[in-house]
């Protein structure tokens, strides 16, 4: 049943010729005539029998409400006054091909085949497809559609599809409305335009597909573009999500004030995909540019969220050598942008996290994320100066997170984070931290409490230096394997806090930094088998709080007899510590010296120590001279009890004055006539200055004058030399003080 009229007709033309009119009535007619017994109008006996109008004005209404017709519909280049009225009808398929419509009514509509918008069909009304069925698929690739305002450009509530969604290159001004669409197929809209500023431009609420969702660039290149928002929450795409090389704009109608004082809701959002459910990858990258922010909150992602080589900037219009350069997008005045770059809360991901060589403007919120596998963000920029540029609060991966070289401007908030591998910063610079409400300075890289499961590298990469001018805030973190700063540039200021590595547990720590560190170091209640360092990290411009600091080795040992390494260290310690008198530091190094077996240059710590405490005693004494002079005796005479050799040097010493002494005078009075011992000056003196062994000349000799001073002087330091040499020897066959 076909119309043979050929016309060379133009349907866009407004005032078509009347030889191309064509009743609507007389189009009804033929759709709901039988035909005859031998199958007229069938092309074979195997096709479906189609009514086809071609080159022809339909005047009047198309009106095919409830009609049960197992034709299919082919209308070519035609123009219809009304939009034709399809509501609950069944029909066998329909197309409209290179036509204008007003519109189509088809709420209900059941049709056994495609319903089809092609070869540029233009559309100016809405497509009304709610709760219709469609046994084929929906085509709109190439379609135009502009809606009245206010009104959607297609509504197509609940549609179902058995096949797919085409509508690659669609143009579009007003809403796609198609919440709770489920299709068989692909949802593909790749290279369209949707417009709909004051509001969605795409509504897929709960929408469901069992293939992919395609809203990227066409294989021409040309790119999916949004002006308004994509709003996807609670979708299920049981293939990939791929948004990649799209332009997505926000929409500009006002947000009502109770919603946006709501401190998680993102106002100026371009994609929101909520509780959304993909069974493969989320591509938001190559070449992926939005200027709201991307909001995936609370969803499961099967495979990988990619944003690698995306631009997502929420700066309002800044030119991006400006953004994301460090000669001029860290100077540049004012507060963190208000707007979140992208928003993940909450959303688990199987596979990995890719984005690098990424461009953020604006905050990369990632509380309570969970990738399975590598999070990248190599060579990316991020910023939201003055602000935090990360928060990834309780943020879990399974693998490495790399940020290799990235450029931040702001700060990169994980405490409570884990990471089963590295933390890789090597050759990063963070700059312009953020700020506390009450004005304080926040760290700019916080790792507090996070699970490191390999190394935490912060480290220079060949001739880049990692640096960080602010603070690196890492109390009772713990890495499993080492914690990296070699080569790193610590620091902005002697007032604020380069390092707090407060409780930090590692294997081995590496403070080998480039240049002096410009602030404080923590490293109190920090522990670590080995420490590896240099006299730059230890001249830190705000000093190194070292309590309780605990180390069993040194990355590079000190030789048995390197007591120059001992003396150097010793200066590092003192310089580190602003002269401050600190015990702990010394007994650390006492113990590592100890345990490499090197008892003298251990002892040597121990009475440096022992030197400062008195000079700290002195300094808050009134009898401080006092003081002094008793630390100088003793640090001459027995080295604070740590060289007892020397108290028995002293001891000969003494033995000798003495027998001089009494042996250059005539020999005293009897004391005691019970023993019969002749007068010798050598055990005489023997007998004073050792206190427990009693050679019998002591009580046998009565003293008178000077020599009997000398006599008590010489007993008071045998008690206090013997008792040193007795502590000394003790001490060498214990090894354990």
């Amino acid at each position: 049943m076909a119309d043979d009229v050929r016309i060379g007709f133009d349907p866009h033309d407004p005032d078509p010729p009347a030889s191309a009119r064509l009743a609507a009535a007389e189009v009804v007619r033929r759709v709901t005539e039988q035909p005859d017994e031998r199958g007229v109008l069938r092309r074979r006996r195997s096709t479906i029998p189609v009514v086809r109008i071609a080159d022809r004005h339909v005047t009047g209404l198309l009106d095919l409400r409830g009609v049960e017709s197992p034709y299919l519909l082919e209308f070519t280049r035609c123009r219809f006054d009304e939009a034709p009225d399809l509501r609950q009808a069944r029909i066998a398929g329909v197309e409209f091909s290179g036509c204008a419509l007003p519109g189509l009514r088809a709420r209900n509509l059941t049709s056994d085949n495609d319903v089809r918008f092609a070869q540029r069909t233009a559309v100016r009304g809405t497509i009304d497809l709610t709760d219709a069925q469609v046994r084929g698929s929906l085509v709109l690739s190439g379609c135009r559609i502009t809606a009245d305002p206010g009104e959607p450009a297609l509504h197509a509530d609940r549609l179902q599809l058995v096949g797919a969604l085409l509508a690659a290159r669609l143009e579009t001004t007003g809403e796609v409305r198609v919440p709770g669409l489920r299709c068989g197929g692909n949802v593909n809209l790749a290279g369209a335009l949707l417009r709909n500023p004051t509001g969605f431009a795409l509504n897929g609420n709960g929408l469901q597909t069992s293939g992919n969702l395609y809203l990227n660039a066409d294989p021409a290149g040309t790119p999916f573009r949004a002006v308004g928002q994509v709003f996807l929450p609670s979708a299920k795409v049981d293939s990939d999500f791929s948004m990649r090389g799209a332009a997505l704009s926000p929409r500009t109608e006002p947000v009502p004030q109770v919603v946006a004082d709501d401190p998680f809701f993102d106002a100026n959002a371009t994609l929101v995909a909520d509780r959304c459910r993909v069974e493969g990858n989320v591509n938001l990258d190559r070449g992926f540019a939005s200027t709201g922010t991307v909001r995936i909150v609370n969803a499961t992602v099967g495979g990988s969220l990619r944003f690698n080589h995306a631009l997502v900037d929420l700066s309002g219009g800044h030119p991006q050598e400006e953004l994301f350069t460090e000669r001029v997008g860290g100077t540049r005045p004012g507060a963190p942008f208000p707007d979140r770059a992208v928003h993940l809360d909450g959303t688990q991901i199987r596979g990995g996290l890719d984005a690098r060589e990424a461009r953020f403007a604006g905050q990369v919120r990632l509380v309570d994320v969970t990738v399975q596998a590598t999070a990248l963000f190599d060579g990316s920029v991020l910023n939201n100066r003055d602000g935090d540029a990360v928060e990834g609060r309780r943020f879990t991966c399974g693998g490495n997170l790399n940020l290799r070289g990235v450029l931040v401007f702001g700060s990169v908030l994980l405490p409570g984070a884990t990471v089963a591998a590295n933390l890789d910063l090597r050759g990063s610079r963070l700059l312009r931290p953020g700020h506390f409400p009450d004005g304080t300075t926040k760290p700019l890289l916080d790792l507090r409490v996070a699970r490191i499961g390999r190394d935490l590298i912060c480290a220079a990469d060949g001739p880049t230096p990692f640096a960080a001018s602010g603070e690196i805030r890492a109390r009772r973190a713990e890495v499993g394997r080492m914690a990296n700063f070699a080569g790193a540039e610590l620091g902005a200021g002697r007032t604020t806090v380069a390092l707090n590595a407060f409780g930090v547990r590692t294997l081995e720590l590496d403070v080998r930094v480039r240049s002096v560190p410009r602030g404080r170091i923590d490293l109190r209640y920090a522990e670590c088998a080995t420490l590896g360092d240099n006299g730059t990290f230890w001249r830190a411009e705000g000093g190194i709080d070292l309590e309780d600091f605990r180390y069993d080795a040194l990355s590079t040992p000190i030789g048995l007899d390197d007591d120059a390494a001992v003396a150097e260290r010793l200066s590092w310690m003192r310089a580190a510590m602003f002269g401050v008198y600190r015990p702990g530091p010394y007994d650390q190094f006492a113990a590592v010296l100890r345990a490499s077996g090197t008892e003298e240059l251990a002892a040597r710590v121990l009475v440096e120590k022992q030197r400062l405490r008195y000079r700290a005693l002195a300094d808050g004494a009134r009898l401080g001279p006092g003081v002094r002079l008793w630390s100088l005796l003793q640090r001459l005479m027995v080295g604070y009890g740590y060289r007892p050799a020397r108290a028995l040097a002293w001891l000969l010493v003494f033995l000798v004055l003495g027998s001089v002494w009494f042996g250059a005078h005539d020999a005293p009075e009897i004391a005691n006539t019970d023993d019969q011992i002749h007068w010798n000056p050598v055990l005489y003196t023997l007998d004073l200055l050792v206190p427990i062994v009693d050679f019998g000349h002591k009580n046998k000799w009565a003293v008178a004058g000077a020599s009997q001073w000398i006599s008590a002087s010489l007993i008071a330091l045998g008690w206090v030399l013997a008792t040193t040499v007795a502590a000394g020897v003790t001490r060498t066959l214990r090894r354990s003080t």
